[in-house]
């Protein structure tokens, strides 16, 4: 029996299976409102973009408007909108006004959204809209964003809402048009509650992406260690990462780790380091990985060893960086190994070469937590797999333990105290002005602790039934190659190595980071990069018009909508844009 002919994505791609079974089941009933579910890396803006196509064709929208968490995954949005053959603009400010001529709609942000929410609500009701809330959690995160994004996108046509991740938010705080029903909820202490848990549309999680090959396994690398800091009373305590007696002892010791002056970091990050370099030399040949910061002075500091302990400088990307979204861009495509962030590439952000992750930061969260490990696990070829070095303190281990349970947005019963307010996923909170002084970092050694794999741990040590040969180790962690308990017996058997390695490094350190090389802009052919191009070219023009004819630049603005009629340039179409520029020309 023949097999049935594959469904192509717009932009000539097969759609997976999950995609187009989402696709049969929007078109069954073709609603106003519809939840998308689907473990990070699977492909929900494919999906998102293919559905968009099918509603612009059947003439059943006119206008596509996508609500994005930040800047740079407008820009991402758009250039995935180009293949699809969808001119999506992100460029498009509150202070421009109306939708640009010569597209079908444009990218936004949540932030964008709470700043004029009347202004998007007239973009996205003067003709039949379909919005695209891309994790829609965001919406629910306690700012005043649900609020804005409900008054914008109230009335539209269409709603498509996506999210990749499990999330909890404050009791009694919706996300705007989730459907939610009773649940029954189960407390620390073992009291049971109604509360209302999320419902979507359709879900597809990391369990049934790994079973399709979407996804790469992964692999948690946890490391322990043992810190010592000076208290606030001045006392020295010492503490394990794994033998903590209770969370606050855990959680100074996870912070004592984490810092820059340490052994733990440079130890965790030669093991990365050769991770990657076996990712490179067995099948993966751009293998990258991604270091994750608490803040911006950590970043900095990590970087520095990153070029201590490589020899090669990282791809820093801060995100009050204004080149940050070129640097991500540019790591994405590019061949270097590392990059260190803090949250500009959590979320959303697409890198597939990235396969390992270092977790140098006090974020716990299970959203943070998927959206992180989510940077990591996009497939290319069923062989490839993902490892995660992490500290092996008990929030983060449950949570990579519990990386295949399916969650919902879930909304418990309230609290009858708000101790437990930090297991909520809000925003982590910033230490108190005048906290970090009264904890003084004093030393903290990093050793292997285990491999967590399937949510079994193992050691890699007392007896072992298979003994590693030595060409085994070139292939660590490769599926099929060697089991979790040979990963972890490697692992172990190398701690002694990186110790000499990360000495030997201290040797060299000049105490610098030299970033990677500045590339210069390649040439962009994408629709809306050609906009902004154009209006930075009339700009330039004018000035030079201005300059020859002792003209001031608005009256020669004038002049010039006066020979080449249209809106004014912000709001332009490209054809436009392309005349005027001709025009201009033609007065030098």
């Amino acid at each position: 029996m023949a097999s049935p002919a594959p469904v192509y994505a717009a932009g000539a791609r097969p759609l997976r299976a999950w995609q187009q079974q989402a696709l049969e089941r929007y078109e069954e009933t073709s609603p106003k409102d519809f939840l998308v579910t689907a473990t990070p890396g699977a492909g929900k803006t494919t999906f998102a973009l293919t559905l968009a196509a099918r509603l612009l064709a059947r003439r059943e929208v006119a206008r596509v408007v996508v609500v994005a968490p930040t800047d740079h995954l407008r820009l991402q949005w758009a250039d995935a909108a180009d293949r699809a053959g969808i001119v999506l603009d992100p460029g498009l400010t509150n202070a421009v006004g109306p939708v640009r001529a010569g597209t079908q709609g444009y990218v936004t942000t949540y932030a964008q959204v709470a700043g004029k929410p009347m202004l998007h609500a007239a973009r996205a009701t003067a003709v039949k809209s379909l919005v695209i809330l891309d994790e829609i959690h965001h919406a629910g995160d306690g700012l005043s964003w649900g609020e804005a994004v409900a008054d914008a996108f109230g009335m539209v046509a269409r709603r498509l809402c996506l999210t990749g991740t499990p999330f909890r938010t404050k009791v009694d705080e919706r996300i705007p048009f989730v459907r939610y029903e009773e649940d029954t909820f189960e407390a620390d202490d073992g009291e049971r509650g109604v509360g209302l848990a999320s419902r979507a549309d359709y879900t597809y999680g990391y369990k049934e992406a790994l079973a399709d090959s979407v996804v790469r396994p992964v692999v948690f690398a946890a490391y322990t260690g043992t810190a010592r800091w000076r208290n606030s009373a001045g006392e020295v305590v010492a503490a394990s990462l794994t033998e903590a007696g209770t969370k606050s002892v855990e959680m100074a010791a996870w912070r004592t780790v984490l810092d820059p002056k340490g052994q733990w970091v440079p130890h965790v990050i030669a093991a990365m380091d050769e991770r990657i370099t076996h990712l490179r030399e067995h099948g993966m040949p751009d293998a990258a990985g991604l270091v994750l910061a608490s803040d911006q002075d950590d970043a900095r500091a990590y970087a520095r060893i990153v070029r201590r302990i490589t020899g090669k400088a990282p791809e820093l990307i801060l995100s009050d960086d204004p080149k940050a979204s070129k640097k991500i861009e540019r790591f994405a495509t590019g061949s270097a190994r590392i990059a260190v962030c803090v949250r500009m590439v959590s979320e959303g952000v697409d890198i597939p070469r990235a396969a390992v992750l270092a977790w140098m930061t006090s974020y716990r969260t299970p959203l943070f937590f998927a959206q992180a490990v989510g940077r990591v696990v996009r497939a290319r070829d069923p062989q490839e797999s993902a490892t995660v070095f992490l500290p092996a303190v008990r929030p983060l281990l449950a949570l990579a333990a519990s990386m295949e349970e399916q969650r919902n947005h879930v909304m418990p019963p309230p609290r009858k105290t708000e101790e437990d307010l930090e297991e909520l996923d809000l925003p982590p909170r910033e230490p108190r002005e005048g906290a970090l002084s009264q904890h003084e970092m004093l030393e903290a050694d990093a050793r292997f602790a285990h491999v967590l794999h399937g949510g079994t741990a193992h050691t890699g040590a007392g007896n072992r039934p298979t003994a590693l040969a030595a060409e085994d180790e070139e292939f660590v962690g490769i599926p099929g190659l060697l089991t979790p308990e040979q990963t972890a017996e490697l692992l172990s058997k190398r701690d002694d190595e990186l110790r000499l390695r990360i000495a030997a490094s201290h040797k060299h350190d000049d105490g610098d980071v030299m970033l990677v090389e500045e590339h210069p802009d390649e040439h962009e052919t994408n629709g809306w990069r050609d906009a902004a191009e154009l209006r930075r070219e009339i700009n330039r023009l004018v000035s030079r018009v201005s300059a020859k004819t002792s003209t001031p630049h608005a009256v020669v603005h004038t002049q010039l909508r006066q020979s080449v009629p249209g809106p004014p340039s912000a709001s332009a179409s490209v054809d436009v844009l392309r005349m005027r520029r001709e025009r201009l020309r033609t007065m030098l």
